[in-house]
């Protein structure tokens, strides 16, 4: 009797590893202030869920699986007023939220170029970009991070980066708030074009870049050179408050864009109608994002003094809405970070969850209400005064 070989076994999601923290975070009196995943709990603009309210009765037909050349038209505009580049709307496609198209690009890009088979992506950084190399059946391979959580390409394996196939950016960055200037991001592209390598910039986070004195900043996009070999990556997600609507989009290099729609055509990755009318009107209204940039910029303001208090530190950059905080007496075991914010009722990420390097790191995400989170903080200073 022949043996079956092994096949891809899926590790534990993420998130599903927080139940034994979130029963600890959930015993307090108000319950657990869950700052875990980022999920937004800010209101949806009116005038999208008016849009979405006359759009529902269209949606019988199937939709268009680039996205309507309206849906392409609000995107290539927002790009042009939000960093200033000119990119035609046939070089945008419509995607299901962004985490598919993170999940299903490496695949993609692997059967236009079989002869690639690694994927790099950031050691410090959201999980898909890993589980997407693995699921194409590449190797996923994470570049190192220096001091400031930006990548250190110069510590790349030359034999990785003569089979890459893909590098993953991510301006400004998940777990860390790191963000690099536009000379930072070009050195990037560039190193990676001259062995090659499709550059796919994760951008999801860019409305809400800040400077050190917590300003907006001007954010950065891998579409202000030639867009030769770069896709930069897009949601409405975070931007608007509509991670349960999934709509993005990708845009940038005319080859890469045109094909990438082609195969989804063919896998039947189409955002619904109604949804493509509500985040065209997402994406062509600037007003309701400047009032979710404050309101991230004053959360993160409230929770800093009180989150010092309880002796963590944040040592990430300026930018995003979550905490890249360390024990500022030295613990370097993210889960034992964890469990102690649990038992004073919050639950955050271990570090270890973006990446081994992230170990030593808790990320908490200002995604609660102001009432919620001001419950957080005050069991923190409380806590952090008994210590």
């Amino acid at each position: 009797m022949s043996s079956v070989p092994a096949g891809f076994v899926p590790p534990p999601y993420p998130q599903d590893r927080l139940g034994t923290l979130r029963r600890l975070a959930d015993a307090l009196p108000g319950g657990v202030v869950d700052c875990s995943v980022g999920d937004p709990v800010d209101p949806v603009p009116q005038i999208v869920v008016d849009a979405l309210r006359e759009a529902a009765p269209k949606g019988a037909t199937y939709p268009a699986t680039i996205g309507y050349p309206y849906y392409r038209d609000a995107c290539a505009g927002w790009l042009e007023r939000r960093f200033g580049v000119t990119v035609s709307p046939t070089d945008v496609i419509a995607c299901i939220g962004t985490k598919e198209l993170v999940a299903s690009l490496p695949h993609m890009l692997h059967l236009r170029r079989p002869d690639r088979d690694v994927v790099l992506y950031p050691a410090v950084a959201y999980p898909t970009y890993a589980m997407g190399a693995k699921l194409a059946g590449l190797r996923a391979v994470p570049v190192p991070v220096d001091k400031h959580w930006h990548l250190d390409l110069s510590r790349v394996d030359p034999a990785d980066a003569e089979r890459a196939l893909l590098l993953w950016i991510n301006e400004p960055a998940n777990p860390t708030g790191a963000s690099v200037d536009d000379e930072g991001l070009a050195a990037m592209v560039h190193w990676a074009r001259a062995r090659g390598i499709v550059v796919a910039s994760d951008e999801c986070y860019a409305e809400f870049t800040y400077g050190d004195d917590g300003a907006p900043a001007d954010p950065v996009t891998v579409l202000t050179g030639p867009h030769v070999d770069v896709l930069a990556v897009h949601s409405i997600s975070k931007r608007s408050n509509l991670a349960g609507y999934r709509a993005g989009f990708v845009a940038g290099d005319p080859d890469l864009v045109q094909y990438l729609g082609e195969v989804r055509k063919h896998a039947g990755l189409m955002m619904p109608a109604p949804i493509q009318a509500a985040a065209a009107v997402a994406w062509s209204d600037d007003a309701h994002v400047e009032v979710q940039r404050e309101r991230y910029a004053e959360r993160r303001a409230l929770a800093l003094p009180a989150l010092e208090k309880f002796g963590l530190v944040h040592d990430g950059g300026p930018s995003t809405f979550y905490l890249w905080l360390r024990d500022a007496e030295g613990t370097d075991d993210s889960w034992e970070l964890a469990a102690r914010l649990a038992e004073a009722g919050t639950l955050v990420a271990p570090g270890d969850l973006y990446g081994p390097a992230g170990a030593d790191h808790v990320r908490l995400a200002l995604t609660q209400t102001d009432d919620r989170l001001e419950l957080a903080l005050q069991r923190l200073r409380e806590t952090g005064e008994r210590r």
